[in-house]
């Protein structure tokens, strides 16, 4: 992701950083990070290579999308799961999922990575847990995608090792064994994730979730990942039916399964983390286990509300996702951020959860979730990664807080996108993407999985 070129983004209208004390006025920058902050419409100490106009323009930094299902994108809004909630969705979707190919994979993702590019996001975290027989390297083929569109990746190797005739959920022919999901977990690390600051793609750990995975896959990912130093991840807490579900299966409670494992620590996030009571709230927070909140999906699904406020001041930190574009049915980060301050409101209240607020939940909230710190905010040193909002369409007009705007108005489409910088959208358009033609392969291949 080099990028060589010393750009001056000039003027623009409102640029979310940190300290607002004093309005930010321009950009410089060079080698794929923020240079220099420039105040009282200062021009750059020495000559730029390019010279970009951002008048009318809000710059945030790049959002960051903690919690996906990628191939979803080929069974959104399926009738039959439409008024279902999450276990008869799974049990009815499995079936269809299980007849993932490579090439449809490959199509999933390039779908859901440009609908999020496209919104302003420029790094993804994907849960992929899904290796029927013939995909056995999914995780390659999403590396794929990742360096073709040039945006930011934490790919999770995701695992079902649990199936019905064991007592969980996902049919038998889903499932893989411990040792096949270990061994690709190595080879993967060891292939593909990278290290230092501006990584482009990393590898965690995901076994999908306390009923589709053995308690021994838990902890042996728990124990590759401290070995190999990469991160967990798993979905926890999403709703009622996963409490009863552990509390039968182990006999304890979800933050004290998630501790028996060995996961309860900095290294872990967690999707959705909805219903903990205050003391699993109190010890999530003292081992700074972070947490993704998806607000579209609980909605959906009728999960519930994730404790957001109460999980950040016992010391979780709390970023946001678009979940599977089966329960959400979108890929859209500044679409989630609306959805995350009205329902958060409805527990917390206006005068707390405000535009701001989750605008950082988005940016520097989710790159703490992902144990980032070069990402999610606008200022020097940080790699630049920026997402630039036009006000100029009618949902905006009258509007008079450009930043209050991009949330209460409803933006959902960035004008121009830099990732490591570099534009890879200019003017509402991927560059390099013919998405008409990739939409086209993308419906043939859902309407083939459907029908089987």
């Amino acid at each position: 992701m080099s990028a060589a070129q010393r750009i001056w983004i000039k003027s623009p209208l409102y640029v979310f950083a940190p300290d607002q004390s004093q309005p930010v006025t321009g950009l410089i920058v060079n080698q794929g990070k923020i240079e220099t902050l420039l105040f009282n419409h200062d021009a750059p100490a020495s000559p730029c290579d390019e010279v970009f106009d951002a008048s009318g323009l809000v710059i945030l930094p790049g959002l960051i999308n903690t919690h996906h299902h990628f191939y979803q994108t080929l069974t959104r809004a399926w009738a039959p799961v439409v008024n279902e909630p999450l276990f008869p969705w799974l049990k009815t979707l499995y079936p269809v999922w299980a007849r993932l190919t490579p090439d449809a994979l490959h199509l999933a993702t390039q779908v859901a990575m440009a609908e999020l590019l496209l919104s302003g996001c420029t790094t993804a975290a994907d849960h992929h847990y899904l290796f029927p027989q013939g995909l056995d390297n999914a995780i390659d083929v999403q590396v794929d995608v990742v360096k073709q569109l040039g945006m930011r990746a934490m790919l999770t190797r995701g695992s079902m090792s649990l199936g019905e005739k064991d007592g969980g959920l996902p049919p038998q022919h889903t499932v893989q064994t411990g040792e096949a999901i270990i061994r690709d977990s190595e080879r993967l690390i060891s292939q593909y994730h990278e290290r230092e600051a501006g990584a482009q793609i990393q590898i965690a750990l995901a076994p999908c979730s306390p009923f589709s995975v053995t308690r021994e896959i838990m902890q042996e990912s728990a124990q590759l990942a401290k070995r190999e130093d990469v991160r967990l991840h798993t979905h926890l807490a999403e709703t009622l039916d996963e409490e009863d579900f552990c509390l039968q299966t182990f006999g304890m409670r979800t933050v004290d399964y998630l501790e028996s494992v060995g996961w309860l620590s900095d290294r872990t996030w967690l999707a959705h983390g909805i219903h903990f009571n205050e003391q699993e709230i109190a010890r999530l927070g003292a081992a700074g286990t972070g947490i993704c909140h998806c607000p579209v999906s609980n909605m959906r699904l009728a999960s519930g509300i994730c404790p957001t406020l109460d999980l950040i001041e016992a010391g979780a930190p709390i970023g946001l996702g678009v979940d599977g574009s089966a329960s959400n049915d979108a890929s859209n980060m500044m679409y989630e951020a609306r959805q995350a301050l009205y329902l958060q409101r409805l527990k917390y209240g206006a005068e707390k959860i405000t535009p701001e607020v989750v605008l950082r939940w988005a940016t520097e909230g989710s790159a703490s979730v992902l144990g980032r710190t070069d990402i999610g905010v606008i200022a020097e040193g940080t790699q630049a990664d920026l997402a630039l909002f036009s006000l100029d369409d009618i949902r905006f007009s009258g509007s008079h807080d450009p930043l209050a705007a991009l949330i209460l108005c409803g933006a959902e489409r960035a004008e121009h996108v830099m990732v490591g910088g570099q534009w890879r959208v200019s003017h509402g358009q991927i560059n390099g993407l013919d998405l008409p033609a990739l939409l086209a392969r993308h419906r043939a291949a859902a309407s083939k999985l459907i029908a089987g």
